[in-house]
């Protein structure tokens, strides 16, 4: 029990800044906090924070360790909410974010049976590519993809997904497949423009490292189904998420290339911010995606009408 309070405690100290933010929370005094520290760091034999006056910082241990020690927190109270939670029903209203073209595809088609399975819930559903501030917006869950960077929330892994370049046959067959990411310098390449995600540039793994590639072309659009229906029509290449042209790519209207290159994993989350208890309701919601999409049939069945986005 010392153990699981100490990893308590650092996660609570690490996600709000301060000892005594941490004690507030736990209704103990900042010098136990500190003790509960001190001990964590002793029995590990390694610096997780860097504690001064002014304020406190994760070491590199400290920031992998974080990570851990929240999905186990967050395993912990599921388990435990499972057995407790007995004939208790569901109740309440759950706000939930997404990035447009997946919510509208993957997101908003779900809510409809999770609410005919939990009558006395409710769900408001956003749909936006801007970073929607969850703390602040009063956000109980948000369906991200790609690299989590915010350690004050909590992140529960949904499915994989993977970004394939892909382009028209008749594209490749006038204007040649790009053998390396090099190459794409000299085709015409069908961008999100310079306040997407896509900014940075492409991303692929080269000799062994993740590197960006810029590229460019005659066409770019801040919409991705844009991006996907000009690379249908032969108008250049795309790099898109699987779950947006995995069946174009089965029935070979669209054809990968350099997948030598791919880039790693953009795995879908679920966050949330970081709760001692977190309601039943947000974790029934959870739980259907994540059982919806931990199930290969769905996305086997995706279609490929629907509209899809970055």
């Amino acid at each position: 029990m010392d153990r699981f309070r100490q990893i308590e405690t650092f996660v609570a100290v690490a996600t709000r800044g301060s000892l005594s933010a941490a004690a507030q929370a736990e209704g103990v005094a900042p010098a136990v906090v500190g003790r509960r520290l001190d001990a964590l760091e002793e029995r590990l034999g390694v610096k997780l924070l860097v504690r001064t006056t002014r304020r406190i910082t994760l070491t590199f241990e400290g920031s992998a360790f974080l990570e851990d020690c929240q999905r186990i927190l967050n395993d912990y109270h599921n388990a435990e909410a499972s057995v407790s939670a007995g004939g208790v029903k569901a109740s309440g209203h759950v706000r939930v974010t997404a990035p447009a073209g997946f919510g509208r595809r993957h997101v908003a088609p779900l809510v409809p049976a999770f609410l005919a399975a939990h009558p006395d819930v409710t769900v408001s559903l956003d749909l936006s590519d801007r970073l929607v501030d969850i703390v602040n917006e009063g956000i109980d869950v948000a369906v991200r993809i790609g690299q989590l960077d915010d350690s004050s929330l909590v992140g529960i892994r949904l499915a994989d997904n993977e970004r394939v370049v892909v382009a028209s046959p008749s594209y490749l067959a006038a204007r040649g497949t790009p053998m390396h990411p090099e190459d794409l310098q000299h085709h015409a390449c069908l961008t999100f423009g310079t306040g997407g995600s896509q900014s940075r540039g492409w991303l692929f793994t080269v000799e062994g490292r993740v590197e960006p590639v810029r590229v460019g072309g005659p066409m770019e659009c801040n919409d991705g189904a844009v991006l996907h229906a000009w690379a249908l029509a032969g108008h250049g290449l795309a790099w898109r998420s699987m779950w947006e042209v995995a069946d174009e790519i089965s029935s070979g209207r669209l054809v990968k290339v350099l997948d030598d290159f791919r880039a790693p994993d953009n795995a879908i989350h679920a966050l949330f911010p970081q709760r001692r208890h977190l309601p039943l309701r947000v974790r029934m919601f959870i739980d259907h995606l994540k059982h919806t999409y931990g199930n290969p049939a769905y996305w086997a069945g995706t279609r490929s009408d629907d509209a899809p986005s970055r």
